[in-house]
């Protein structure tokens, strides 16, 4: 089953319009990357601005996302907390229908010991029918789950792999030299993919992708097959679009991206706000440049 994660995953985005949830705009971006490659949907992530969304918001688009994609490709959704409790009481009555694997963030904000992250975790892994994918990314939760314990998880049946979000090559290394043979390590940081596929990491969930994700799809290929001189050349084309998406937050930088390219508008919901304008204007001018060169 974790092979079904190796490659590109895409961290979709939520359109919205001023009424709500923009599906027709939702259904155009998952055409988009569906069309060009990528391997699976991630679906309520924190690229979906998913704690802006209402519970009836949340079923609406993961029922769309599964409606759309059809079986397609594979669907991981996002389901993490700061309260194991109430997070293992939604596990058990989600319908996981169409529904591949989850990809559960650290515990947030409380700041637990390592220990704390551990059992949080066996219990999502004990509660969840479907398998699961652990995600650190400290720039977001406040605390950093270390290799060690990362490597403890790992044993567990349930759980698959991790997206690591650090951006600490070290630790993602002492995990890669570590893991059990099947246990997958995800790169969390776009621009860290190549880097970390030429490691041992076994591909990206992408926030780029939601705008290139032929571009993404082919550099993470190239680079698993062993191609780097391919890989290379698509990193460093990827590359300053891939930073500036990011210099006002994300999904902040995408959102204006997808505007630009006609797939959606570039709406987002408090306290996110659009990107500033001059990132608007050098995405502006990316894109172009990007999409001469492709189309040259």
């Amino acid at each position: 089953m974790a092979k079904i994660f190796r490659g590109t995953g895409v961290a979709i985005v939520t359109p919205f319009h001023k009424y709500g949830v923009d599906f027709t705009s939702l259904g155009k971006i998952l055409e988009h990357v569906i069309n060009n490659g990528v391997d699976y949907i991630v679906a309520l992530g924190t690229t979906s601005e998913v704690p802006t969304l209402s519970p009836q918001e949340k079923s609406a688009v993961t029922d769309f996302i599964i409606e759309n994609v059809d079986k397609r490709i594979p669907i991981m959704l996002g389901m993490g907390g700061n309260n194991t409790q109430e997070l293992v009481e939604k596990i058990h009555s989600t319908n996981f229908d169409g529904i591949d694997g989850i990809l559960s963030v650290s515990p947030y904000y409380n700041k637990p010991q390592q220990k704390g992250i551990y059992y949080h975790f066996k219990a999502v892994a004990d509660a969840s029918p479907v398998p699961v994918m652990l995600y650190n990314v400290p720039g977001r939760t406040g605390s950093n789950m270390t290799a060690e314990t990362t490597l403890q998880l790992a044993e567990l049946s349930n759980v698959i792999g991790v997206k690591e979000a650090s951006g600490n090559l070290m630790q993602c290394m002492e995990i890669i030299n570590n893991k059990p043979k099947d246990f997958l390590v995800i790169s969390g940081d776009d621009a860290l993919t190549l880097p970390l596929i030429a490691v041992g990491a076994m591909g990206v969930i992408s926030v780029t992708a939601n705008a290139f994700p032929k571009e993404m799809s082919d550099m993470v290929n190239f680079a698993l097959k062993g191609e780097m001189k391919k890989a290379n050349h698509l990193h460093y084309k990827l590359l300053d679009v891939t930073n500036m998406l990011f210099n006002d937050g994300s999904p902040a930088g995408i959102k204006a991206a997808l505007e630009i390219m006609g797939l959606c508008t570039n709406n987002l919901r408090l306290p996110l706000v659009k990107a500033n304008k001059p990132t608007i204007s050098a995405l502006q001018n990316l894109i172009t440049e990007f999409q001469s060169v492709k189309n040259s």
